[in-house]
């Protein structure tokens, strides 16, 4: 296992890039710690992919260093860094059977044989292939080849790092969670170092000890499901983790007060002058609906039930609240505003969270 350090990396696909609008990878500076599970979060292009195959070696960085362990591996072939990586689409020896492709990482590297069969068997069981470990690859679908090649990627135990890049796209829902379930038990169970790409949150909320949402090219928050939750330090966080996402609103913000479209909003703690371009960010979660002269005015546009809550989707000047409901609510057609719960409140200049004066 290793310490991945990421010291002033970044990346441009231009021969010559002059400005940071430039690279596809802007300035990074992390430390990712030996044994824990991280995964890379954001929206197609946001450098996701370009990361990890810089870590894994297949690009070299335009400029900046990675380390493994505080060595330089910047410049190191794939080869020499020990890592085992597993891409989206599967990457399998048709001519070989599930077993041989299970076991060629361990062969290769002149494992003993008996370790090989315990160890490919072990494997098998976790991807639920014991069955079929005599079969030939060829002619195998393409979510049951992703199988063979997550397992060829977790068979090797003394790794660096196990890397991901969105390994799950071809499985079918269930198997995916069955997948990573059997992926967190593994880090636990081993302790590997392992870096999970994905566009999908739930994948990166249920696999990963910290997320590292991506946002243009840089790092935005990196954190537990929780603090991503609750404490969004960029509103792109706020707004892609959620279902729905954080409610995003135009504010001017004055002390311990916020004024929206001219009504007044209490924050439950102060603030001191603000420039740039200052917004709230409330999520569902805390957004309830009332009446009477408290909170922000609505029209609810319609009501969606979930099974577990209800979403409701209000209109506030043109602009759409979403409100979390509990599934038995009554929700009344006096129900014109939206109030917000000030321990869920987050003021934000210029799409960057400011943090309260006053706790």
């Amino acid at each position: 296992m290793a310490k991945i350090t990421l010291d002033n990396l970044a990346h441009s696909y231009l021969p010559n890039p002059i400005s940071e609008d430039d690279y596809a990878l802007k300035e990074l500076n992390h430390d990712w710690l030996d044994g824990e599970a991280y995964a890379l979060l954001g929206s197609s292009g946001c450098g996701k992919s370009t990361l990890l195959n810089i870590i894994s070696g297949l690009l070299h960085p335009s400029k900046g260093r990675i380390l493994f362990n505080d060595r330089d591996v910047t410049m190191s072939p794939t080869a020499q860094r020990n890592i085992a990586q597993v891409f989206q689409f599967p990457v399998v020896y048709d001519t070989m059977t599930v077993h041989d492709n299970l076991a060629f990482p361990l062969r290769n590297r002149g494992a003993d044989a008996s370790y090989i069969r315990d160890r490919v068997q072990q494997i098998a069981h976790m991807i639920g292939m014991e069955n079929m470990l005599d079969h030939k690859a060829r002619g195998l679908t393409a979510d049951v080849k992703q199988k063979i090649s997550l397992g060829r990627g977790m068979v090797r135990e003394d790794v660096n790092a196990l890397l991901f890049d969105e390994p799950l796209t071809v499985i079918d829902p269930h198997m995916k969670w069955e997948l990573r379930t059997q992926l967190k038990s593994l880090h636990h169970e081993f302790g590997h170092t392992m870096i999970y790409v994905t566009h999908d949150q739930t994948e990166a909320l249920t696999f990963a000890d910290k997320v590292v949402v991506m946002y243009d090219g840089r790092v935005v928050q990196m954190g537990t499901p929780q603090q991503l939750f609750e404490t969004p330090e960029h509103t792109f966080v706020g707004y892609f983790i959620g279902s729905p996402g954080m409610n995003v609103l135009d504010a001017e913000v004055a002390g311990d007060t916020a004024v929206l479209a001219g009504n007044e909003v209490p924050l439950g703690k102060g603030f001191g002058s603000l420039s740039g371009k200052v917004e709230l960010g409330v999520r569902p979660e805390f957004t309830s609906l009332a009446s009477g002269d408290e909170g922000l005015p609505v029209t609810i546009k319609r009501v969606e039930d979930v099974g577990r809550h209800k979403i409701v989707r209000a209109d506030f000047h043109g602009i759409e609240i979403n409100v979390v409901a509990a599934e038995g609510e009554n929700i009344s057609p006096d129900m014109n505003r939206v109030v917000f719960d000030t321990a869920g409140i987050n003021v934000y200049s210029d799409s960057w969270r400011v943090p309260p004066l006053v706790a």
